[in-house]
């Protein structure tokens, strides 16, 4: 209960903030992020100290539905996410501290901000449904402030309202999910529906309904179209947010009402999180390794990162189902630390990226380039990210994924014959992704960092204030230890996944070393992160000495490789389209009919020769592009009965007395 209340206190205190940040404005302003920084900490601190020690709080407040109240609880999972959310708010809230707030839209951000960081902790702590939506709905609205914040831009005036539709969309479907679990009897607090689980019709009903709901924050395909363009329209550090933390709300808003709410699972259950996780992991890599927009890029990324979540999500589900405990926890825990590793380095990419906009104006990877020698730190700091979300070891991006991957290869033990001849599938869609997903950032670092630089604005680029540099700093420090300390991150998890899936990893002291990641037994499952870190640095160092020892001695300087090209210009590098054609070439023209033009003037002709590409999202046109032309269409149509005359409006009204009144007599 204590815990409660600090919670409680920490989360009033930002809603202070918010309230004084929005009313006084001018000075206060300063305070905004330093009192959300020192709020999250709190937070933090009172949710791992919960997680850790397994205990659970509750409170009821007389406010909300009548009879009903407005139920918090503090449990282990809302533990687990709350740390997740604070430790990605402290890094914002550092990064927001080195705006030139001379220059910078703040007045509009700042008093936000806070606010969205109390709407997500609340979510996380609701304990029924009406707090549940009113939270969830004060998050959406939060967040929708911030990415019009810049309301003069077009772009962003369409990204939020489009963000607002699907933000609708999503809570009505909840809406029905809360619907079905209270039942006929109303029971909306969270212990009454765990009291009385659904009928089977009625929990498929709501699966579907919370998948829909939580699968549109969380950008699943096709529910995923706001995020490319609300993530990059937002400021780089409510990017951060939104992308890295408050898509983890929406995991973990699946997650209570499938793993806590609905009770014990069906096993079929877990075949729309895998499909549709296993479409979103590759179509988002690939509309991320087609793209030269550097925050839609990574926003496109998250994408992928969330469909590598739900996969892992249904696996738990299914191995849950089957009373397959030991590989639930696997399954479970990948996802679990996939949440906590997302959430490090994707906060970390988009704040590089926010450097890299505010050093030199631009998000186009191909006006970029060179940036590694104007912006040193930043460049290593996303070259951490990088690695990370690529999950190459000994970084915190391959642990999660590793686990996952020894979930893949439990599945084809699971008895139903979908599940048992799916995981194959499901294993090489995965193993697709993690390719892509490399190619994807050697294309990004490359462009942006290596090189000459493309434009005058990458020429005359400068690093960020230190602030920024400590936020970025901090971040990528973490993907290093989340990759080397992986074990231990696993190991206190253990409460979570008791409470999920009723079974847990291997406990520590069971490998060759106190660091060892044991999924399922040492013979045949186990990763040792320290050993692998020392034996890239001994490799590494080994080959620099050979290198030097053999080479000469004396620094030889000589001309470039120029590609053929005597010119020196940089326009003779490589761009990002040129790293994305072979890409584009194999699996653009199946998943987006990618067509390529080239037009070659004949010899003597002093025209300049054109190359274009066209590419159809078909996810866009059939599920929203189709949809709105039908609505617009209709709306033409009914257009005319604003232009009737009294009369007419009069009969319209008789006529539609008569359809009522014959319809109430032919269903009493």
């Amino acid at each position: 209960m204590p815990g409660l209340y600090v919670s409680g206190v920490a989360l009033g205190a930002l809603a202070i903030g918010a309230a004084m940040a929005s009313l006084v404005r001018g000075p206060a302003l300063a305070f905004v992020y330093p009192l959300s920084a020192l709020a999250a900490v709190v937070l933090g601190v009172v949710d791992l100290q919960v997680l850790l020690s397994g205990s659970e709080a509750a409170i009821r407040l007389p406010i909300g539905l009548p009879t009903i109240g407005f139920h918090l609880r503090l449990d282990t999972l809302s533990a687990f996410f709350g740390i997740v959310i604070n430790g990605g708010v402290v890094a914002a809230s550092l990064y927001g501290m080195g705006f030139d707030r001379a220059k910078e839209l703040t007045p509009r951000v700042e008093p936000l901000f806070p606010l969205f960081a109390a709407a997500m902790n609340l979510v996380l702590i609701a304990d029924d449904a009406y707090a549940f939506l009113f939270s969830w709905e004060l998050m959406s609205l939060a967040s929708w402030a911030l990415v019009v914040a810049r309301h003069t831009d077009p772009e962003c005036r369409r990204a939020a309202h489009l963000y607002l539709v699907m933000a609708a969309i999503g809570t009505v479907a909840l809406l029905f999910a809360f619907g079905g679990l209270a039942g006929p009897a109303g029971g909306y607090a969270f212990d009454t529906v765990r009291a009385h689980r659904p009928q089977p019709m009625v929990a498929a009903l709501v699966l579907t309904a919370a998948l829909v709901g939580c699968g549109s924050k969380g950008g699943l395909i096709p529910l995923h179209a706001w995020l490319p363009l609300a993530h990059p329209a937002a400021p780089s550090h409510v990017s951060a947010l939104m992308s890295g933390v408050m898509t983890k709300v929406a995991i973990y808003g699946f997650v209570r009402i499938a793993f806590d709410l609905l009770g014990p699972p069906d096993w079929w259950w877990a075949l729309p999180p895998i499909v549709l996780g296993a479409m979103t992991a590759v179509l988002g890599l690939l509309y991320a390794v087609l793209d030269r927009d550097l925050k839609r890029v990574l926003a496109y990324s998250t994408i992928e990162n969330i469909g590598v979540i739900f996969v892992a999500l249904g696996l738990a589900l299914a191995f849950s189902a089957n009373a397959q405990h030991e590989a639930a926890a696997v399954a479970m825990a990948a996802a679990l630390l996939h949440v906590l590793n997302h959430s490090w380095f994707k906060s970390l990419l988009f704040l590089g990226a926010g450097a890299i906009l505010h050093a030199t104006g631009r998000r186009d990877l191909d006006g970029l380039g060179g940036l590694i020698r104007r912006m040193p730190r930043t460049a290593a700091f996303f070259l951490v990210g990088a690695l990370a979300i690529s999950a190459l070891p000994p970084l915190n991006g391959f642990v999660s994924e590793w686990l996952l991957f020894q979930a893949v290869i439990a599945a084809p033990a699971l008895p139903q014959a979908a599940l048992h001849f799916a995981s194959p599938a499901i294993g090489a869609m995965l193993a697709l992704a993690a390719a892509l997903a490399a190619a994807c950032f050697v294309r990004v670092y490359g462009t942006a960092f290596l090189g000459r630089p493309r434009s005058a604005e990458a020429a005359g680029a400068h690093d960020v204030p230190l602030a920024q540099q400590a936020a970025m700093g901090g971040l990528a420090f973490l993907c290093i230890l989340g990759g080397l300390m992986g074990s231990v991150l696993a190991a206190a998890l253990a409460p979570v996944l008791h409470k999920l899936v009723g079974g847990a990893l291997p406990g520590p002291g069971s490998g060759p070393t106190p660091f060892s990641l044991i999924a399922f037994d040492p013979a045949r499952s186990i990763y040792d992160a320290p050993v692998i870190a020392l034996f890239v640095a001994i490799a590494s160092l080994t080959t620099l000495i050979v290198v030097h020892r053999l080479s000469e001695r004396r620094t030889r300087r000589g001309p470039a490789w120029d590609c053929g090209f005597p010119d020196p210009s940089p326009a003779t590098q490589y761009t990002a389209s040129s790293f994305a054609q072979p890409l584009r070439r194999v699996y653009g023209a199946a998943a987006f009919a990618a067509r390529e033009t080239v037009v070659m003037p004949p010899p003597g002709d002093i025209r300049p020769a054109r190359f274009s590409v066209v590419v159809v999202d078909h996810l866009w046109r059939v599920f929203y592009a189709a949809p709105g032309q039908a609505v617009l269409g209709l709306s033409e149509c009914l257009n005319v009965l604003q232009f009737l005359t009294i009369r007419r409006y009069l009969v319209l009204m008789f006529v539609t007395l008569v359809i009522l009144l014959s319809i109430a007599a032919v269903t009493t």
